[in-house]
């Protein structure tokens, strides 16, 4: 995979990133005032497709994510951005807004979590992170790779804010691709709205005490890829 290159001198005058990190750190600023579970909701509109990279020796080793945000909330991101043209946006446009939002995320584990074989797996810093402004929508592209490259019989990925602040829904066609992942593999998705998706439970201390940092849980879009 891709190395990070040389870090990109921010502009001082760039308008400050604010995609998904800034809507997550929103959501945990207003936990403590002690709004309930049953209250929380979305505000910013997620669409997820991701390929699982692997390697020649059927490890993986990272996930590219593409992350489509709703109109509203992607008109409001590249608001006051100076363009050539308007209302046309390029890559290199909105490389400081990329570049800011990748390093934000990390506080927030860029809303993946992975288990390999029920091992909690970590991740490096992203790389290959750009952003996509078509049909009155951004996207963002970026790859997360695995802190180590990992060969796994069963790999569990999740996809959520567990503040539910933003809410992540899965692409219609084509969610998870795997690349280059052994013949023998499969990939089975779980969304929220399935029947089958197990919520989690909210205990009733926790309803009780306003604590609703894992509420979005519930909601977790989950894949499972099974390699026999």
């Amino acid at each position: 995979m891709n190395e990070i290159g040389k870090t990109r001198p921010r502009n001082p005058r760039s308008r400050p990133g604010m995609v998904l990190a800034l809507a997550a750190g929103l959501a945990v600023a207003l936990a403590p005032l002690g709004s309930r579970p049953a209250h929380a909701h979305p505000h910013v509109w997620v669409v997820s497709a991701s390929e699982f990279v692997y390697d020649a020796g059927g490890a993986i080793t990272g996930i590219r994510h593409a992350w489509t945000f709703d109109e509203m909330f992607s008109t409001y991101a590249v608001q006051g951005l100076e363009t050539k043209t308007k209302g046309v946006y390029t890559r290199q446009d909105l490389a400081d807004l990329a570049e800011t939002n990748v390093t934000s995320l990390k506080e927030f584990g860029y809303f993946t979590q992975a288990k390999s074989d029920g091992k909690k797996q970590k991740f490096s810093d992203p790389v290959d992170y750009w952003l996509e402004y078509k049909d009155n929508a951004l996207t963002l592209h970026f790859t997360l790779p695995l802190a180590a490259p990992v060969k796994a019989k069963e790999l569990a990925v999740d996809i959520y804010d567990p503040s539910y602040f933003v809410d992540f829904a899965l692409a219609e066609k084509e969610p998870i691709k795997l690349a280059g992942a052994p013949a023998s593999c499969g990939v089975t998705v779980t969304r929220p709205t399935d029947a089958k998706a197990k919520q989690q439970p909210l205990n009733e201390q926790s309803f009780l005490s306003g604590d609703n940092s894992n509420y979005g849980a519930m909601f977790a879009n989950k894949v499972l890829v099974k390699c026999p």
